[in-house]
């Protein structure tokens, strides 16, 4: 027997290519009872790797190849520290494990200089229960051994011997499988001569680097990714001259065939190595209570108090529900969990942090509530409590915690102080090579043409529904990947390297909420490393599954911007309500009433921007329709505005205003559905039909939700089973119950957790509530939490007009750091951090001498006022050219005399520097600023420093001087919100953005912003119209447009057709060519019913190549369109019309109807048959994918 003592995984990043079951699969394939895993400096996959074992029954051997520093592991010296020894470690037992997690842990804390590193020291100190092996070439005796110094040798290994104890450390050998040298086999036979000499035990390992010798270019391409170099290149770091595949018992005694003790070795350190770990047992830290009170008895007594002040009737519902639920916390041991959330949220909002009202299924606890912890009262929302804590199924329960993002490092550093900051952490994540990104990385090491590898990346299937299909399956099943595969040798090795590479690790960040909190030190349970930043010191070597495997307490600390708004507002509204009436309004966001007026009203006119979740064009678009009156409105609306659902929206809509009928598969259902009009929305509504119709107790109905959403076939046919049963004896009939369970079954591909819903749905409401009453105060926190974010804040601008604020640009005399509200108006004003090329550091040094002595009354006050080194000339420039010393002086004049100001400004800072004399005066004369007259700048050129300074106009709109020229052949975005999609139009603006892309073709085409003065949309120019107007589209130009409306995504975009640069020297070509409002060219001809509708061949109709195949038609492959419509389609202002003949087979008819659906948009569909009246269709389609 031989046993495979020195193997690395895809955790040894970017170096070793198996992921764990590839090493299990193979020892097990193999007949090994055993197999260790040693990835360099790291544990990242030793839980993965335990459990795989044990399922394989073949037991896990547990360890790592540490580095060794060559002093001590805190030396970091550059030329001296940077090459560590390589040393194998393997736990003998749960000790040895626990030892070679702190070795680790102090490597990546202290150690860590290019690797992580341990030193002999810190061996000698944890050095139990494990069993130590020489190493590769790069171990501290193979390389003393390499040079000839057997002396250096025999001392390190002395050392190590007296590290481990007697009998716990082995030199090791390795095959000699290199052509280019003879490295191995000389070390060989000096550690064979060594161990002789010390009387040293051999063993003999193979380095595994991968699974078959076949992959061993794949490793190769792995290590260029990892060091920046391509395949071809001769000096990169390579591993390809020698095997470092997963060998057989029999290869390994043909290399070792003078020593079989060595091989002999590695069955009896399997044999020693004996590691049980305790997996599945939650391990909560003890809360600790006030006067020794027991966590039952202390949670019971905050729930006490909890539910007095939030029911002011407590009823037998409430009484019961809140019984129920500390009967089950209290059975399944979690008392603690709830003290300890219940404790840091209190802390949070005891220091004013703006807490979510609740996130997930945690909502759906009373506990919860009445602790503080969420704002939902789930009786009155009707949340389930078996949604969040099944009693049937012991799991840990799952509380996330939103917190205002500008604050949430706060509540993490109080939970590290009161817990220790060795017994909290993040979380380690870990990113991987899916199929685009390794076909990527491998044609770049392969030095393949960047536009050919994203070609060929580009015709990967994107995942469905996050589902990933293998790379195999698609080159297999695409058939533009097949053809290439098959014909190009390039390709085809691309593609199998790709392959190989496929789902290996790339890289270790760290997860962006998770945090852990232990009853001990970590490095007790999972090694730790540093943190990449954030709110966390450091972060578990194991990832979320492994974390919990091990059973440690894992919580989601988010940050929430909106929460950061919500902040933001509240204490503007306090500030400027004090400056109004001299007392300041305090909100208490948890108290707003949930029937405001106002709030329903602009929800209901779709002025949503900045309010939580209900800001996308679509949302507006939808709630607009919908007119919400209740909060169940929202709910329903964040739940539904997905994928999947988003089908039944206008359905719901038309419930609600009863144009559609009600109907419910049998009365038991409507308890469940009557919120949402009879319309499936909620996974609880599946939970609480199961409870009415078939009997389910609550943890079965959880049960049930579970099985359907994770597709578990073994678990759903029991589920069918029981609901069916228990339907039927509530006097249902066997088929509509099967039906019913057919429907839920359906559903539950898209069904959203309620509780999530409603948490959200308040942060939305809140949003809107403080947007609708306080308007100038969420605009300008709104504005605050987008600092930075031109386009956002360009929006946000935009938004402000429309509600009838207006946006002020920076002023000295009147900016703070960020957007503020001028009392008594409804003005905002630009903040002077806006400005750019003004930092942090004079935009304080400004507004604190403002503060302390008064408003700037003249230039001359300014400059003396503000003696601080960074008042340089490129600050002084910006100021003056934004407008934010308009107050002080003309732009012109101050622009002119910059150099005067700035020798004025230093020779006040030296002045008073100087000495005082004997009278308490100055000794040096006071300067003075003599300022020269200037030239008037024009409004054009102050309007683009605005622009370059503040990323928009302010002041003014370039625009808004010519518009009048062209008034009367253009349309305003108020005008196009009325037409109808395909509608031809004029537009015209200033350019503010451009993006360009190529299409499949890799022809050129762009996606342009411009800008009226009012709002901004999109213009589509595609590759023919950029062709010839290639010039034109630069950004600061003003052009008019002639093209077809889109209101694709519910944004109002321009298909553009024509364009030309607005000016007065060309407006007599411009009313010439826009006159008409339409086309030279139009895009589509003029409609004219076809007699026959036949195809190129002239066959009676459509000729499907896929026929016969079904359903194969690419969503994405407009061909599939042109080739079966042929010219029978045109688009006029109403709609898109379609000529049929007179007859058509049921196959064309399904073809046509199934290209129809796959192209949903808003542009009504008409059927024109020979000598009839066109036919208003059921359809609307996205024109584009027609004309």
């Amino acid at each position: 027997m031989f046993i495979h003592l020195h193997n690395h995984s895809h955790y040894s990043l970017l170096d070793g290519l198996p992921k764990i079951p590839d090493i299990v699969n193979r020892a097990k394939e193999l007949g090994m009872t055993a197999v260790a895993l040693t990835d360099h400096g790291t544990t990242y996959g030793l839980i993965e790797f335990y459990k795989a074992c044990k399922k394989a029954e073949i037991k896990p051997i547990l360890g790592v190849e540490a580095y060794v520093a060559r002093r001590g592991h805190t030396d970091k010296e550059p030329g001296v520290d940077t090459k560590p020894y390589h040393l194998v470690l393997l736990a003998k037992n749960k000790e040895g494990y626990e030892n070679i997690l702190r070795l680790t842990s102090i490597a990546h804390l202290d150690g860590f200089y290019y690797k992580p590193r341990v030193d002999k020291e810190l061996l000698k100190k944890y050095s139990k229960g494990i069993i130590g092996l020489s190493a590769c070439l790069n171990g501290e005796i193979s390389r003393a051994a390499l040079s000839d110094n057997m002396e250096t040798a025999e001392r390190a290994l002395s050392e190590y011997k007296e590290i481990f104890g007697e009998g716990n450390f082995y030199l090791e050998l390795q095959p000699q499988t290199a052509t280019k040298n003879n490295d191995q086999s000389l070390a060989n036979a000096r550690l064979i001569e060594l161990a002789k000499k010390t009387n040293t035990p051999l063993v003999a390992t193979k380095d595994v680097h991968y699974i078959n010798f076949d992959d061993k270019e794949a490793q190769d391409a792995l290590l260029c990714i990892q060091t920046g170099t391509t395949l071809d290149n001769p000096d990169r770091l390579s591993m390809m001259d020698i095997d470092c595949s997963f060998s057989t018992e029999g290869d390994m005694r043909a290399w070792f065939s003078d020593t079989p003790e060595a091989i002999d070795n590695t069955v009896k350190i399997a044999e020693a190595c004996d590691v049980e770990l305790t997996l599945g047992v939650n391990i909560l830290p003890k809360f600790k209570t006030p006067n020794g009170k027991s966590d039952v008895d202390y949670l019971r007594e905050l729930c006490e108090d909890g539910i007095k002040r939030r029911y002011k009737e407590i009823t037998p519902e409430v009484r019961e529900r809140l019984e129920w639920e500390l009967d089950t916390i209290n059975k399944m041991g979690f008392a603690s969990y709830f003290l300890i959330v219940a404790d840091f949220v209190k802390y949070a909002k005891g220091e004013g942090i703006v807490v979510g009202p609740g996130r997930g299924s945690a909502a759906g606890s009373i506990v919860s509530y009445v602790l503080g912890v969420t704002d939902l009262d789930p009786i009155h929302y009707k949340l389930l409590f078996e949604r969040f804590l099944n009693p049937d199924r012991i799991s840990m329960p799952d509380i996330d915690m939103d917190f205002a993002d500008i604050k949430r490092h706060k509540v993490i550093e109080y939970v590290m102080e009161k817990y220790g900051r060795d017994k909290v952490a993040g979380i380690i994540t870990f990113g991987t090579m899916m199929a685009r990104a390794a076909v990527r990385d491998v044609g770049r090491v392969m030095g393949l043409p960047y536009g050919e590898v994203d070609r060929i990346a580009k015709m990967i299937p994107t995942p469905v529904q996050g589902r990933h299909t293998p790379l195999s399956s698609h080159v297999e099943e695409v058939k533009e990947l097949r053809d290439l595969y098959n014909d190009n040798p390039d390709i085809k090795r691309l593609l199998d390297l790709s392959i190989k590479m496929e789902g290996t690790v790339r890289h270790a960040s760290q997860h962006a909420c998770a945090v852990v909190i232990a009853d001990k030190p970590l490095m007790e349970y999972t090694a730790i490393q540093k943190a990449q930043g954030g709110d966390v010191e450091s972060v578990t070597q194991y990832s979320m599954k492994p974390i919990e495997d091990v059973g440690l307490l894992k919580m989601d600390f988010l940050g929430l911007a909106n929460l950061s708004i919500i902040q933001d507002t509240i204490e503007i509204v306090e500030a400027v309500s004090k400056t109004e009436t001299g007392e300041a309004t305090k909100i208490d966001i948890e108290k707003i009433p949930l029937d405001d007026k106002k709030t329903f009203n602009i929800l209901s006119r779709a002025e949503t921007t900045g309010v939580f979740q209900l800001e996308s064009s679509g949302m507006k678009r939808y709630i607009k329709d919908l007119q919400p009156t209740d909060i169940e409105d929202i709910i329903a609306m964040v739940a539904l505005y997905r994928p999947g659902p988003m089908q039944f929206i206008e359905s719901f809509i038309n419930r609600k205003h009863g144009r559609e009928k009600i109907e419910y598969m049998h009365p038991s259902m409507e308890n469940a559905l009557k919120n949402t009009y009879g319309i499936p929305v909620y996974q609880e509504q599946v939970m609480q039909i199961s409870k009415d119709m078939a009997g389910f107790t609550g943890g079965e109905a959880d049960t049930l939700r579970k099985a359907m959403g994770k597709k578990i076939a073994e678990l759903m046919a029991k589920m069918r089973a029981k609901f069916i049963a228990g339907a039927t004896t509530q006097g249902i009939s066997k088929q509509l119950a099967t039906e019913v369970f057919q429907t839920l079954e359906d559903f539950a591909a898209y069904g959203f957790n309620r509780s999530h819903a409603a948490c959200y749905a308040m942060i939305a409401y809140r949003t809107a509530y403080l947007k609708a009453n306080w308007p100038n105060c969420f605009m300008a926190a709104l504005m605050n939490s987008d600092y930075g974010n031109l386009d956002r804040i360009t929006i946000e601008v935009e938004e402000c007009k429309l509600l009838g604020l207006e946006v002020l640009p920076p002023d000295i005399n009147d900016s703070y750091s960020k957007f503020s509200v001028v009392p008594k108006t409804n003005k905002i004003r630009f903040g002077l951090l806006a400005i750019k090329n003004v930092g942090s550091d004079i935009a304080d040094a400004i507004i604190k001498e403002r503060k302390e002595n008064g408003k700037f009354e003249s230039l001359e006050d300014f400059l003396e006022r503000v003696n601080h080194k960074n008042l340089n000339k490129k600050v002084l420039d910006a100021l003056v050219k934004c407008g934010a010393m308009d107050a002080l002086g003309a732009r012109a004049e101050m622009l002119h005399n910059m150099q005067k100001m700035l020798d004025f400004n230093r020779e006040v800072r030296a002045s008073s520097e100087q000495p005082v004399g004997l009278f308490g005066k100055n000794i040096l004369s006071k300067p003075t600023l003599q300022m020269e007259p200037a030239e008037p700048i024009e409004k054009k050129e102050i309007l683009a420093w605005e622009k370059e300074l503040l990323g928009l106009y302010i002041s003014a709109h370039p625009f808004l001087d010519i518009k009048p020229l062209i008034a009367d052949l253009i349309k305003s975005v108020d005008e196009l919100k009325e037409m109808k999609d395909g509608n031809w139009v004029n537009v015209a603006g200033v350019i503010t953005k451009i993006h360009s892309i190529r299409t499949k073709k890799n022809e050129p085409m762009c996606f342009v912003t411009i800008e009226d003065g009012m709002s901004s949309f999109e213009i589509i120019v595609f590759p023919s119209i950029l062709e010839s107007t290639r010039t034109i589209w630069q950004e600061d130009n003003i052009v008019i447009v002639g093209g077809r409306l889109s209101f694709k995504d519910g944004e109002i975009k321009v298909l553009a057709n024509k364009v030309e640069v607005v000016s007065v020297d060309n407006m007599e070509k411009i009313k010439t060519q826009f006159a008409d409002g339409k086309s030279e060219k139009p895009q589509v001809s003029n409609f004219k019913p076809q007699q026959n509708f036949k195809t190129k061949n002239n066959t009676p109709a459509p000729n499907f190549k896929q026929e016969s195949e079904g359903a194969g038609f690419r969503g994405n492959d407009n061909s599939d369109i042109k080739q079966f419509f042929n010219g029978n389609i045109a688009l006029k202002d109403d709609g898109l019309y379609i000529s049929l003949p007179k007859k058509m087979k049921k196959a064309q008819v399904e073809h046509m109807k199934s290209l129809l659906q796959k192209h949903p948009g808003t542009t009504q569909v008409f059927f024109a048959l020979p000598d009839k009246p066109a036919i208003k269709t059921s359809f609307k389609i996205d024109s584009e994918r027609f004309i």
